[in-house]
């Protein structure tokens, strides 16, 4: 069965792998555009289009997914199906070419959190499981029918990066599953639930990430796991931008303001909550690397809050 893959981050390269690993045919591998990025204006590829180069397969990279030119080099490769992790909205001109359809692997468990940032927010809202989704590409995003799904634990201390590290590698293998089911014309085709209250999962933006120290100490703690590693929740402290990566709940009865600092200037920094404190374990001030708290006392000295 001839495949075409379309992907661009590291997530998508994780389940790319996995196929060609598993001797999946990738007759092409649809990617983003090269773009210049970071000091002297570099061109930067995608995670896909580097792991793409490395295996010798054939690579696309449309500015236009409805370009006459596109649409032609993609009808070229005659593939049975497509195969979307991590990309774009695609045009129904596009995901209706295969006659075996167009599966996408979404990171939650569907119909909840569509979207953009769906492993992002599964944390933030403190869920305790999350999981991938493989499903039929349909006009409206994330709304096709479902075919298989696989289910992994959210822990209390969980940061979104190591989620995505979770999910990468079972949906490595829900995809695989996946693409052997219908190459054997035998999967389920489910529709998903209109009778249900979802919860979105919408693009996470910097400006949404300043954390606001009224809110409840288990609030929080999802919060800034939620945007960890990136896009990294952040605060400021004594006149300096923080961003904080990893925390624990001190859930005890506080006298400090919510945002006031208790440390030693040795081993902890503690921010009070609405209704207890943070205990802050990794972050980074601006201009610095990130790091340990007691790495960064060793260098830098916090003001005791007057309570």
């Amino acid at each position: 069965m001839k495949i075409v893959f379309m992907g661009t981050p590291d997530f998508a390269v994780g389940i790319l792998k996995h196929l060609i690993e598993n001797d999946c045919n990738i007759v092409g591998v649809i990617t983003a555009t090269d773009k210049a990025a970071g000091r002297g204006n570099k061109i930067q590829y995608s995670a896909v289009k580097k792991y793409a180069l490395e295996q010798g397969l054939n690579i696309l990279q449309p500015k236009n997914l409805k370009s006459p030119k596109f649409l032609k080099e993609l009808k070229a490769l005659e593939a049975d199906l497509q195969v979307v992790v991590a990309f774009r909205m695609l045009p129904a001109v596009v995901f209706e070419m295969p006659p075996k359809g167009t599966v996408n692997l979404h990171g939650s468990l569907l119909p909840q959190y569509r979207g953009a940032a769906p492993i992002n927010w599964a944390v933030i809202n403190g869920e305790k499981k999350s999981g991938v989704t493989t499903f039929f590409i349909e006009q409206q995003i994330d709304t096709g029918q479902i075919i298989f799904k696989g289910e992994t634990e959210i822990t209390e201390n969980m940061t979104a990066g190591e989620l995505h590290d979770l999910l990468m590698v079972q949906g490595a293998e829900v995809m695989l599953k996946t693409v052997r089911a219908i190459e054997a014309g035998d999967f389920p085709q489910i529709p998903q639930p209109n009778d249900v209250e979802l919860k979105p999962a919408p693009k996470i933006f910097k400006e949404d990430c300043k954390i606001d120290w009224n809110r409840s100490t288990d609030d929080l703690h999802n919060f800034i796991r939620g945007l960890s590693p990136y896009p990294a929740a952040y605060t400021v402290l004594q006149n300096k931008r923080f961003k904080i990566f990893r925390t624990t709940k001190i859930n005890q009865q506080t006298v400090l303001e919510p945002g006031q600092i208790d440390t030693d200037n040795k081993t902890y920094i503690h921010i009070a909550t609405k209704d207890g404190y943070l205990c802050i374990k990794e972050l980074q001030m601006e201009g610095k690397r990130k790091m340990k708290v007691a790495d960064l006392l060793r260098g830098f000295n916090f003001e005791i809050e007057k309570v």
